[in-house]
């Protein structure tokens, strides 16, 4: 059969139209009310948007990057194939807020080549509580080395949505939280007012940090965050304050680059948890289901705790870090003069370490023990610490063989100063002596700017070197909890040693600073605590003038709220952070601190509302007791907690520790009730919350032991 011109010409034709019309078939996955649409527009730029129960959560937004070589690299594809799956499975964490976690979402694959022969993969699963989507750089011959300079993924929102939010600062994470709409967002006055936070690098006036939590007017709660940071800088967001469009902002190093990429190579997962009840916000594992298995073979030696610490006495100024008061004071001798304050003496270790064993706790914490805190701070320095050479007044030997003798665990410290450099030069000496003198743990630091100079603390060399600390400490059988990092994405899962970090506004800022609102305790379960376990150092029992030199500083908390952390803002290493004659004073409400537990077969999200109120039940590992945390913001209101979750065959007793009648965080801090009653599953339990406030129970089976005469039944 022969074909005239106007046939080939139509033929080409058709075929260039079947090709655009299969790059604009809209491709779509949905995961019970989760639906994922994508589509590449008229340009071939790649675009994708989130429905929930078919309401608008993210409206279509565009997806690519800009790289070195090609600054298009956001159009002009086409598509090649799409593929699609489906998983569900369940596996149990070496340690966390339940035994078994399911992991069941719709997959859809989408392979694109752009018009100059790069190919780029995005990969989108569709959970029943949000959506997580990454973008691989398969193994190719037209892309191998490149660099990112800008990543342009867009989360357009439907609406001004009231957002709680920090600045997207390159280095730090550790602002107080900001209640307000999209469109009201303006950073300077927060980071101006910021005084007492070390180092501050923010650019962008309208960057905001994530987990960016959000609610909007019609009552969708909605998180956008990331999962599995690994060889990328940390994602924050620009918002454009007209048509709340938020865009990815990745942390730059000091020549303006994002990312330094061999392919094959991926970014990390971008989430965005959304439904219309709070708890499920709190209750979502999406982004720990994102992070890869457990690179650990043995986890054995990986294990939870709660431990006191020579700390507090130095933040409210009791003693001090540093052994001599300057660098350059030193005797004839050139040897350090002693201040006379230096906390991290043999004797006063030995003093916490006798109250460790004595109160059922697994481990002391010591900071200031090491050569060096009489010039660690300001200077940019380089070699500050060497991580191995005690002051002449910490005998480690000595140390080591009583916390021994006592059945108690030393906690490293590792003060970096910010010298990653130095840090890295010394990895495996630092970690040789914790093997050594038997440290099974270490809280590592990084106060100040980074080293090498020119990077932050959010941006990729740095990630890089917080995972190469981590494979540090899985080879040295070392667990990590890390201070002043990049905010957490779920890695704990594939590095079940990553225990904890800081990467927030901890307690600490009670003591040397103005403090938190109320409010705060209550917020950062839906920011900071989305990617994973805080070191907040809870449990100050003593709430007003406490800090030397400052007299009418306290803490905006009740005591009862300060028991209640330890259930509501999670970690498997839990800090009893007070003074040991603190907790002395008031033995019956220590009691909640030494029963309650850090690890746990399950977890409830009993009621929950972001800047006001959060009760959360836990039940203890392999054993039939559970926890409940309550608290609430700066007013006053009633818990209500039904008990539905108890086993129904089963009596119990409850413990109640709640803010007394007159107890408010600022007037009446340190009032408390205590009260015991048999309870079961059919209860309902009502809780007065002081402002400020809060309760803790513990919840436990009657045994034969138990008078139950002198225990009445809750009514």
């Amino acid at each position: 059969m022969k074909i005239n011109a106007l046939q080939i010409i139509t033929l080409v034709y058709f075929f260039i139209w079947s090709l655009s019309a299969s790059a604009q078939q809209t491709q779509s996955i949905k995961k019970d009310n989760v639906q994922l649409k994508f589509r590449l527009d008229d340009q071939g730029s790649p675009r994708y948007s989130v429905l929930f129960k078919d309401r608008d959560v993210i409206k279509e937004s565009q997806l690519g990057f800009s790289i070195d070589t090609d600054s298009s690299f956001y159009k002009d594809f086409h598509l090649v194939s799409v593929e699609q799956r489906q998983a569900d499975g369940t596996w149990q964490p070496v340690w966390g807020e339940e035994k078994n976690i399911r992991n069941n979402y719709e997959e859809l694959t989408i392979h694109l080549k752009h018009k100059n022969g790069k190919l780029l993969t995005i990969i989108f699963r569709a959970f029943a509580d949000g959506l997580g989507f990454k973008y691989e750089f398969p193994k190719q011959s037209s892309l191998k080395y490149f660099v990112v300079k800008e990543e342009l993924t867009e989360f357009n929102l439907a609406g001004d949505h009231t957002a709680f939010w920090i600045p997207g600062d390159f280095d730090s994470n550790e602002y107080r939280y900001t209640t307000g709409k999209l469109s009201a967002i303006d950073n300077r006055p927060v980071v101006a007012a910021a005084t007492d936070i070390a180092v501050k690098t923010v650019p962008d006036p309208f960057a905001v940090q994530t987990p960016l939590m959000m609610k909007s007017a019609d009552g969708l709660y909605i998180n956008i965050h990331e999962a599995a940071l690994l060889n990328y800088p940390a994602m924050q967001l620009h918002v454009n304050k007209t048509n709340y469009q938020l865009s990815a902002r990745l942390v730059p190093d000091t020549y303006n680059n994002k990312a330094y990429l061999h392919a094959p190579a991926q970014t990390p997962w971008r989430t965005v948890l959304v439904s219309d009840k709070a708890a499920d916000i709190l209750a979502s594992r999406t982004i720990l289901n994102l992070n890869e298995p457990s690179k650990a073979e043995n986890t054995s030696w990986i294990k939870p705790m709660k431990f006191v610490g020579v700390w507090w006495e130095y933040q409210t100024g009791k003693s001090t870090w540093s052994y001599s008061d300057y660098a350059d004071s030193t005797d004839s001798k050139k040897q350090l003069i002693p201040n006379g304050r230096h906390g991290a003496n043999t004797a006063n270790v030995n003093r916490y370490i006798d109250f460790a064993a004595a109160n059922g706790m697994q481990g002391v914490l010591v900071e200031g023990w090491n050569t060096g805190w009489e010039d660690w701070f300001g200077n940019w320095k380089e070699n500050v610490f060497d991580f191995v050479t005690p002051y002449p007044d910490f005998d480690v030997n000595a140390i080591t063989s009583y916390a021994k003798q006592k059945g108690i665990s030393m906690i490293m410290h590792n003060e970096t100063s910010g010298s990653a450099t130095n840090y890295e030069r010394q990895l495996d000496t630092a970690f040789r002596f914790m093997n050594q003198f038997g440290y099974p743990s270490v809280k590592t630091g990084y106060v100040g700017k980074i080293i090498p100079r020119g990077e932050y603390h959010d941006g990729q060399w740095m990630v890089n070197h917080y995972e190469r600390v981590l494979q540090k400490g899985m080879q040295h059988r070392v667990t990590i909890d890390a201070h002043e990092p990049p905010r957490p994405t779920g890695l704990h899962r594939t590095y079940p040693n990553f225990m904890a970090s800081e990467a927030g506004r901890g307690n600490e800022y009670n003591a040397f600073s103005t403090g938190s609102a109320p409010e705060h305790e209550t917020i950062l379960p839906f920011t900071r605590l989305m990617g994973g376990p805080m070191d907040y150092t809870p449990g100050i029992f003593k709430l007003r003038n406490y800090a030397d030199g400052a007299p009418g500083r306290q803490m905006h908390s009740t005591l009862a709220k300060q028991l209640a952390l330890y259930v509501t803002i999670y970690s498997p290493v839990q800090m009893v952070a007070d003074l040991p004659e603190n907790y002395e004073a008031k033995p019956d409400a220590f009691q909640f601190i030494k029963d309650v537990a850090v690890d746990w077969d399950d977890t409830k999200i009993i009621e929950a509302e972001p800047g006001d109120y959060i009760t959360i039940a836990r039940k203890e590992k392999q054993k039939p007791n559970w926890f409940i945390g309550a608290v609430t913001d700066e007013h006053s209101r009633t818990a209500t907690v039904p008990l539905n979750f108890l086993d129904k065959n089963l009596v119990y007793i409850a413990t109640i520790y709640r803010d007394a009648t007159d107890a408010n965080w600022k007037n009446n801090p340190e009032a408390y009730t205590i009260e015991t009653f048999r309870v079961d599953a059919s209860n309902l339990l009502k809780i007065k919350l002081a402002e400020g406030g809060g309760a803790a129970i513990s919840i436990r089976p009657i045994n034969m032991s138990d008078d139950l005469k002198k225990i009445r039944k809750y009514k």
